[in-house]
């Protein structure tokens, strides 16, 4: 067995609790690491890599960072997406003889950071726990650095789970290894760095112990006790402390909102965009005029998860709508809410423990704003302010508590005084007495030295090594009096000495300063824990005022825009009157976003199948239709002339290709799983967005799913459904489904120029323009000239193959009754057959013993037919091979009667 160093041997012993973590183990002014954590962090970190002896041969790799300097590279680690587990020397060294006690005292995760810098301010961080019990998930979020904890229970069903985890976006999940594995391939793909911790220890004992004054603990479900559980569990174990600012469980049904996958919520843009992963050009970019880093949370999350409660989404609308005509309120309202900091982390670090004094006089400035606030909000007209304002706790009792006892500007740490104010504490003022005397003694001693040496350069001074000395410099060592001074430190220049009175004095000074920093520290911590007290006062004032926040944020933007109340109900149809792409119109140039009606009626419209060329704006629109719905429902007014919006109680939207590479899916593959979802979840209340349905596959097949989806959509589904396709041979759906309408963009042609108006019209479109677009695109001249070449021979190609063709099937099926047309369009899900027209049927109208049908028994040609691959063939190979088939056909018939007659 290896025999390390008893210091090794510690290290060890420790390491071994958290195998999955950088340990950081305090010696003396570093923390150190060792083994391969010590390779590792050199490389992340980009230290120097030194060795050690630690009782074998070979020197133990090691690697170490200044304690004052950790917290840096702390967050370096943290943000690569690593635990940093952090050992602390709990005795004193000059107090312990042999080796001195070390215990993690907290190991920070991506999920458990508390440090502001580490943070984005108006970012939440997420640690999500998910269980599963009873054919139920329980899915539990929790931001330890606001104190919010939200729950629910979702179905039986992994779906559900990922888009509560894409609504979220957590930096940590913890669950059982299977769960972990089962959503593993998604949070593959996020754009940031999710940890993923397997953990299942659940002690309900510290549930009902932390959660003991909640009033939604009793009503909770097992599902959601369990996942709560065993995130309170793993907290404890990782922060070593109680959570106190964890105050009060918020459980919601996950229908009490609108649900996006992760493609809509992609391909909408909502948070950030699709390409660069920036918030700039998203929707929350366009919306967010907030003041406050928790109003800038909470318009997140609103936009996240829309409301699908009518009552609350005119709540907000009132607001916004007296807000959005009241620019002097508005401004006002601004004005109180920009003096406000973070109360939400503020809180969350008082509670912790963490909080210094700049950050009460933070938390004191906050809440000096309040009166101006709830004054503005009460005048406001508005009743949902007003009502938001009657229960503000203005918390003036907080405010009175900081104001009396912390300096106006304090020092960063609180180990070094000069924090509390005079006149708060008597003893504190009699030190402060002492010790402001004792310096003026030092100050009149000083003088009096000078005056009995001569020496006009000599002056008292101290550090923390040697404390009070009188200096000297060496060309005026001659003067000095002899016997008076007693040596204590010779510098390069200068001689230091002490006497006999001032060394009793600096007992004196050095014992106040003591004293008076310890008892600041004490007074200092007594306070921090008086208002821990009421924290749960604080957090509510903190979500009220960021409510208020995100409502003028919400009223600029749609006063500066000229956005329009929507009218929001339960019903079915969607009426927009010039509605807008709200991104889209903010980049382009004013007055250049051509803007479209859109009207989806229960029985006239609920398919909107959108026909013409790449770049027409075809996506444009159909986003602007989903976005228009999601803007009416976090409570904000919309692009639009006029907006009549039902209640959505899902989008879906597939727009874009993209292979999904690590999972091994083709385009074509992605999108029908995307299709799959679609069809599976979708209600009538739905809304789904679906751009060139079809693509990815040969002609015939793409165009024969595209069909199948709508028909399926109109006729079981019944949502409110945009489809854009290329297919133009679609359009005669318009004829068999009573609810679908063709539309396209209009284009205006001159020659060969062409314009896109980006304007929706009725009908469908004669062009896909794609050629113009590769022009366009700066493909080569020679190319474009030669595509056009084969285009024009194409399409006469194809003209001679329909004509051919629709001769000899009406030859060949002359006097067929048997065909049937299509059923009139009905709402039933019984589409009409397809039936195929037969070419080599006798006609009917020969003699009974020539009445014999050659399809009914095999045929060469028959055969061959049923061989090809005619989506493939080019219109000239298809020109051919119907030509060999009716020399053959003329023949077989024509050998076939005689056979016959012979036998007659």
């Amino acid at each position: 067995m290896v025999q390390y160093t008893p210091m090794i041997q510690q290290y060890l012993d420790v390491k071994a609790e958290v195998p999955d973590a950088f340990l950081f183990f305090r010696l003396g002014d570093f923390y150190e690491m060792f083994f391969e954590d010590a390779l590792n962090a050199s490389r992340e970190l980009e230290i120097t890599l030194t060795g050690r002896a630690g009782g074998v041969e070979e020197r133990i790799p090691m690697c170490g960072v200044p304690y004052h300097a950790a917290e840096g590279y702390i967050a370096r680690l943290i943000e690569k997406g690593y635990k940093v587990a952090i050992c602390e020397q709990m005795e004193d060294p000059a107090d312990v003889k042999g080796m001195v006690r070390r215990e993690i005292v907290r190991i920070v995760t991506p999920g458990t950071v508390m440090d502001s810098k580490l943070l984005g301010e108006s970012l939440n961080n997420y640690i999500v726990s998910i269980v599963y019990s009873n054919a139920r998930y329980g899915f539990t979020a929790c931001d330890i650095s606001t104190g919010e904890l939200y729950t629910t229970h979702l179905e039986d069903s992994a779906e559900l789970v990922l888009d509560e985890l894409n609504a979220y976006n957590p930096a940590e999940i913890i669950a059982s290894e299977a769960l972990l594995k089962q959503i593993a391939p998604f949070t593959s793909t996020w754009s940031n760095k999710v940890v993923t911790t397997v953990y299942s220890e659940a002690d309900e004992h510290l549930l009902d112990e932390h959660f003991a004054a909640d009033a939604a603990l009793p009503t909770l479900q097992f599902v959601n006790r369990k996942g709560i559980a065993l995130l309170l569990t793993y907290l404890r174990e990782t922060q070593k402390r109680s959570l106190t600012h964890i105050k009060h469980i918020r459980f919601y049904e996950h229908d009490q909102y609108m649900t996006m996958d992760p493609f809509t919520r992609r391909n909408l843009e909502l948070v950030e965009t699709v390409r660069e992963r920036t918030k700039k050009g998203s929707l929350l970019w366009l919306l967010d005029q907030t003041v406050t880093a928790m109003g800038a949370r909470m318009l997140r999350r609103w936009i996240e998860k829309p409301l699908m409660n009518l009552s609350r989404i005119e709540e907000r609308l009132e607001a916004v709508d007296r807000l959005c005509h009241q620019l002097i309120i508005r401004e006002d309202l601004k004005l109180a809410l920009k003096e406000v900091y973070d109360l939400e982390r503020l809180v969350a670090r008082i509670s912790y423990g963490n909080a210094n004094a700049r950050d009460m006089n933070a938390l004191k400035h906050s809440l000096q704003q309040i009166p101006a606030l709830k004054d503005v909000c009460a005048n406001s007209g508005s009743v949902t302010l007003q009502k938001l304002v009657e229960d503000m706790d203005p918390c003036d009792d907080i405010l009175s508590w900081i104001a009396g006892s912390i300096e106006d500007e304090p020092p960063v740490s609180i180990r070094d005084g000069g924090i509390i104010r005079e006149g708060y504490h008597e003893y504190l003022d009699q030190l402060r007495e002492a010790n402001k005397n004792g310096k003026m003694w030092i100050a009149e001693l000083e003088r009096k030295e000078r005056e009995a040496s001569g020496i006009k350069s000599l002056k008292i001074g101290y550090n923390k090594v040697f404390g009070y000395f009188i200096e000297i410099t060496k060309a005026n060592m001659s003067a000095l009096p002899e016997g008076r001074y007693e040596r204590k430190q010779t510098l390069a220049n200068a001689e230091r000495y002490v006497t006999p009175e001032l060394k009793e004095k600096e007992a004196l000074i050095l014992e106040a300063q003591d004293k008076m920093v310890d008892l600041e520290y004490e007074l200092f911590t007594e306070l921090r824990d008086r208002i821990s007290g009421h924290i749960s006062r604080l957090q509510r004032l903190a979500e009220l005022i960021a409510a208020a926040d995100v409502l003028q944020s919400l009223a600029a933007v749609s006063a500066a825009h000229h956005y329009r109340r929507p009218q929001i109900g339960e019903g079915y149809d969607l009426m927009l009157e010039e509605g807008r792409h709200p991104v889209v119109e903010e980049v382009l140039k004013e007055g250049s976003f051509i803007a479209n009606e859109t009207s989806m009626e229960l029985e006239d419209g609920r398919i909107l199948l959108i026909t013409g060329p790449n770049m027409a704006g075809k996506s444009t629109y159909m986003r602007q239709v989903a976005v228009i719905c999601l803007m009416a429902q976090i409570g904000c007014f919309v692009p639009a002339r006029s907006a009549k919006v039902p209640i959505t109680d899902r989008i879906f939207t597939r727009i874009g290709a993209a292979d999904d590479l690590i999972g091994g899916q083709s385009t074509f593959m992605v999108e029908m799983m995307d299709i799959q979802v679609m069809t599976e979840k979708a209600t009538e209340r739905s809304l789904v967005i679906i751009d060139e349905l079809g693509r990815g596959t040969s002609t015939g097949e793409g165009m024969a799913i595209a069909q199948a989806v709508i028909e399926f959509l109109h006729d079981q589904v019944g949502c409110k459904t945009l489809v854009s396709t290329h297919f133009h041979e679609l359009a005669h759906l318009e004829e068999s489904l009573q609810y679908l309408r063709n539309h396209c963009m209009a284009v205006k042609e001159s020659g060969r120029q062409v314009t896109f108006l980006r304007k929706l019209i009725r009908g469908a479109a004669s062009s896909s323009y794609g050629i113009y677009c590769a022009e366009i695109a700066g493909l080569p001249q020679p190319i474009i000239q030669r595509s056009y070449e084969l285009l024009s021979a194409f399409e006469i190609q194809a003209k001679r193959f329909e004509t051919e063709a629709a001769s000899i099937a009406s030859k060949a099926a002359e006097g067929q009754s048997h065909y049937e047309a299509p059923h009139s369009p009905t709402k039933s899900s019984h589409r009409a057959p397809v039936v195929q027209l037969s070419l080599f049927e006798e006609d009917g109208s020969s003699s009974d013993k020539h009445k014999k049908k050659l399809d009914s028994k095999s045929h060469p040609i028959i055969d061959q037919l049923k061989g090809l691959d005619l989506i493939n063939m080019t219109p000239l190979q298809a020109l051919n091979l119907i030509y060999e088939m009716k020399q053959k056909l003329q023949g077989t018939t024509s050998s076939t009667i005689t056979s016959e007659e012979g036998r007659g």
